[in-house]
Formats: structure tokens, sequence, C-alpha cells
């Protein structure tokens, strides 16, 4: 079973008067365990696809599936602790809070669960562990590189043990080695945790660490390809 499955889904927004379709009927399949680029320009609706699958904005049209649950079919309450459960979020801005440590950000949506304060404190090591961040801990986003800060950002992703993790441009704001290593990183996250990635970019060179890649163009995929037929 597919464990994303987006079908017919449109989305329009308002835009002053006027009504500006971002999806117009988007059909995509992602596996369990996945790491998929969604490549286009900006505007193509790169975005908007990731929040959809996201539950942050409801479809239109069309339904999608996460894990065999119609989550188009859900409520507030639902999709809000879906998103807190199940979803993890990185940014190309990171999003992180700029008064709390590396230790804390990542903390934070643990906190949000209720978990006991050792059980956070394990995760929380484990997550710094992983993305080689044990000796920033203490260290506030200001006092981070960019790349230090992205690495900060995906383990507050992954520190819920989510199903899925959306990546919106995640090495925009990277120079290319740390862009590079960033996505190894989250390459190996992938193994080791066996959790799905959806990566929506326009930097060629993510293209190489995909399993598949799907082609966004004025609201509709255009084309999809496996990590063997060549680059786009």
């Amino acid at each position: 079973m597919s464990s994303i499955r987006v079908t017919g889904v449109k989305k329009s927004y308002r835009l002053g008067k006027q009504t500006v379709p971002a999806l117009r009927g988007v059909d995509l399949s992602v596996d369990a365990a996945e790491v998929v680029g969604v490549i286009g320009p900006s505007g193509s609706g790169k975005t908007t696809l990731l929040n959809v699958i996201g539950c942050i904005d409801k479809p239109d049209e069309g339904a999608i599936s996460l894990g065999g649950l119609d989550v188009t079919s859900l409520g507030d309450r639902e999709l809000t602790e879906i998103r807190r459960t199940s979803i993890g979020f990185i940014f190309q801005s990171f999003n992180l809070i700029p008064v709390l440590s590396a230790r804390e950000n990542v903390e934070l949506p643990l906190i949000a669960l209720g978990i006991p304060r050792g059980e956070r404190s394990r995760r929380v090591d484990r997550m710094l562990e992983l993305v080689e961040l044990e000796q920033y801990v203490r260290h506030r986003p200001d006092e981070l590189s960019g790349g230090q800060r992205q690495r900060v950002a995906i383990a507050r992703a992954l520190v819920v043990g989510p199903k899925i993790v959306l990546a919106d441009e995640p090495t925009a704001n990277l120079d290319g080695e740390t862009g590079r290593k960033i996505v190894e990183l989250m390459r190996r996250m992938n193994a080791e945790l066996q959790t799905t990635f959806i990566l929506a970019t326009h930097d060629p060179r993510v293209l190489r660490f995909l399993d598949a890649r799907v082609y966004l163009e004025d609201g509709v995929v255009s084309r999809t390809q496996s990590s063997g037929e060549g680059e786009l």
C-alpha cells in the first residue's frame, strides 16, 4: 500500500478579486520509506502540494490518503493530531525559535505532546546525536551556521517519530557543499528510521539522492521518473 496517495487534487487561492489556481488536478503516489522530489520552478505549485499532503490546507477537490486513511474527510481537530504526531516539516528558513537553544527547539514538539521529561530527554539526545550536533545543544540559532540550523530543524521534525517528513526547499538558503551534506543527512535518516521524505525543490544537486522525481508544472504533474532514468 502506498504511504501517500493524491488523487485529482485541485486547490485555488483568492488574490484580491481573482481566483488563482495552484493545483489543477494532481495525481501522485509515494511508497512508504521513499525519498521523493517534487521538482519545478517557483510558482509551479510545489509548496501548495506539500501543504495539502501535510494537512495544513484542505484541497478544493480530490482526495489525499496517508497510510490508507482518507484525510480529506477529517475535521480540524483530527487533522491537527495527524500533523502533531505523524508528519514532520522542514522549511527553507528553518523556522527555529530564536530565544531557545538547539536542544529546546528540538524538544518543543515533545512538550506539546505531553511526553514525560525523561522520555523527552532520551529522544532529544538521540536526535541531536544522529544529526551530529551534540556539541551545540546549548547554542541558540543565531550562534549556529545555516547548515547547523537546518540540522536542528531536521532533528525537530523527526523527534516525534513521524511517518512522513515534508521538506520545502531545504537547501535554498545554503551554499552548495552545505546543501549536499543536508540532503545526505536526510537520506541517511530515511534509511535509519524508515521515514518517508518528500522534498519540494528546484535544486539540481538534490536529484541524485532521490528514489523518484515528480515534475510539477503549472499545477499539474507533467512527468515522473525513478532514480535510474537519468536527469530531468
